[in-house]
């Protein structure tokens, strides 16, 4: 958990890696189904587009069904859930799968920060490869190394869209954090997210090879 920009995306894959875990990213999911056209996708243009939290509704239905779909094996959910009734239907979903949460992760950065590091970002729209214009970027200035076509920045990557979607994040998914740390016998685990990322995946990991999901 943590705001847009505090590198949930970047440690979850890391974490995959090392801990060979099966990675969730409500993100991709719903950008994809975005991308599919479906009369879905287009509901959710309007609102990823703006900056807005999808519904939830929308977003419980979307990762009930890639946590069911899913194989057998730990799971690390990146940006899921955002709000308490998310939170709610994700503990009534695990529960009758009998695979409670084992420890929630809380990143934090700073938000001039985090609109650097996402108003930043730009992709290959051939590949996928994704730069940075600050601390990534290709070889040359807004062309893909890879494919050689021009770089595209998402239209949730303007800073009016990251602004709003820090706004967002206070208002509905901080709660969330407090939900968590409320939560009985459940490990919380704080990262300052604006720290090096090789520190912050040794804090990581240290943390989840204290719990013994190594051996998992």
């Amino acid at each position: 958990m943590g705001p847009p920009g505090a590198g949930k995306g970047t440690q979850a894959k890391k974490l995959v890696e090392k801990f060979g875990v099966t990675h969730l990213s409500s993100g991709d999911i719903l950008r994809a189904e975005r991308s599919s056209g479906s009369a879905l996708g287009k509901k959710l243009a309007e609102y990823m587009d703006a900056g807005k939290l999808v519904p939830d509704e929308i977003v419980v239905r979307v990762m009930a069904k890639a946590l069911t779909g899913g194989a057998g094996g730990g799971l690390l959910l990146d940006g899921f859930p955002r709000t308490l009734p998310q939170a709610e239907a994700l503990d009534a979903q695990l529960a009758r799968a009998g695979r409670p949460l084992d420890a929630v992760v809380v990143m934090t950065a700073e938000p001039d920060l985090i609109v650097r590091r996402i108003t930043g970002r730009r992709s290959c729209p051939r590949c996928g490869r994704v730069y940075h214009v600050e601390f990534m970027p290709p070889r040359t200035a807004d062309v893909c190394d890879a494919c050689g076509v021009a770089l595209v920045r998402r239209e949730d990557d303007a800073e009016t869209v990251v602004r709003n979607r820090l706004a967002a994040y206070n208002r509905q998914t901080a709660p969330v954090v407090e939900y968590y740390h409320g939560r009985a016998g459940l490990k919380v685990i704080e990262v300052d997210g604006g720290k090096d990322a090789d520190e912050v995946l040794a804090r990581l990991v240290e943390a989840f090879e204290a719990m013994g999901a190594g051996g998992r």
